[in-house]
């Protein structure tokens, strides 16, 4: 399983995804789920909704297929681009990062991002690597917004940054947008798992697959009869926090509030009881699709686990244990 894990990662990795920019990734799940025998549907703004069985007590376990990302905000005299932020993204971690510009009727341009006064050997002073100090260069002859344009290039073009993704050897994974395509990818090895009998249901649980999670509103539409719904996300590897990137993390607790008091202890308990490395942490600076649900007036009982990860919406990394930790939690959740 963890060999069809990380093959789906890669693939969703490759896909440009952020929020508003998804009709892709979508079609790519939706298909991917089609090929293991089951009819998933999709809502009106993207989200993917798929039930593998089961009967009872109705369970749903979200992940988010949109990431980070970034929009053409204007066109500067000399044609380069000034990008406005898709989610909380953090410009100091893209300096000098690849990018690739997609138009609205479809063609694509790349490009790099970069500081407005990047040179060592030319800057008096270095600029703040702040959204205003940044701009798109396009690789593209052109030194004009007239240039820019003739390319089909307009404001409210979206940028993707290019994923960088890396498995090595002794099992770490490096990448951008492991938050969220990671726990995207474990769901989609537990819908496998349930499709070849590794798996034997206790109750009914339903996968969505939210493409609006990093700004704010993913996960706003559930089944009317949903239970409980576990927000499959990364976990918060970094300074006051017990999670490694061999673990899976449970959050107690995040910038919304208290997760579910009788719901995280099941999941510890059953992290435990399976010889699971696991943590409970709580998370100062987050928020999740189960946030977005409950906010939206859900009555449900909401939790929150993901495999470690480290460096949050910067490059990326995990591991291999910390995946599979994650994976048996849920196959522990979902048969028990």
């Amino acid at each position: 399983m963890k060999d069809y894990i990380l093959e789906q990662l890669t693939t969703l990795t490759s896909i440009p995804s952020p929020s508003g920019y998804t009709q892709r990734i979508t079609e790519h799940v939706l298909g991917k789920l089609r090929d293991l025998g089951y009819q998933p549907e999709c809502s009106n703004k993207g989200n993917v909704l798929v039930t593998l069985g089961g009967s009872g007590n109705p369970l749903v376990l979200s992940a988010h297929l949109d990431t980070l990302g970034a929009m053409v905000r204007k066109i500067k005299d000399n044609g380069r681009l000034r990008p406005t932020t898709i989610g909380g993204h953090q410009w100091d971690t893209c300096d000098g990062e690849n990018c690739t510009v997609h138009t609205r009727d479809g063609r694509t341009y790349t490009g790099v991002v970069l500081n407005t006064e990047p040179s060592a050997h030319v800057a008096d002073k270095k600029k703040q690597k702040t959204e205003h100090h940044m701009e798109i260069l396009l690789d593209e002859n052109v030194h004009s917004k007239k240039g820019v344009k003739k390319l089909g290039i307009h404001n409210g073009d979206f940028i993707s940054m290019d994923p960088r993704t890396v498995v090595t050897e002794s099992g770490y994974i490096k990448s951008r947008f492991l938050d969220d395509k990671l726990s995207a990818a474990i769901l989609l090895g537990l819908a496998k798992a349930v499709q070849t009998g590794e798996i034997t249901l206790s109750r009914k649980v339903t996968l969505l697959f939210t493409v609006y999670e990093e700004v704010g509103h993913g996960a706003s539409c559930l089944p009317s009869d949903t239970n409980e719904l576990i927000s499959v996300d990364m976990g918060c590897v970094g300074d006051g926090l017990d999670c490694t990137e061999h673990m899976v993390s449970i959050c107690a607790k995040d910038s919304f509030g208290p997760y579910d008091y009788a719901l995280t202890t099941k999941l510890a308990e059953l992290a435990k009881e399976f010889e699971l490395d696991y943590a409970i942490d709580i998370y100062p600076h987050y928020s999740s699709d189960a946030d977005a649900a409950l906010k939206s007036g859900y009555d449900i009982r909401h939790g929150l686990i993901g495999p470690g990860v480290y460096a949050s919406h910067n490059y990326e990394r995990s591991h291999t244990d910390g995946v599979m930790n994650t994976y048996h939690l849920l196959k522990a959740f979902v048969t028990q």
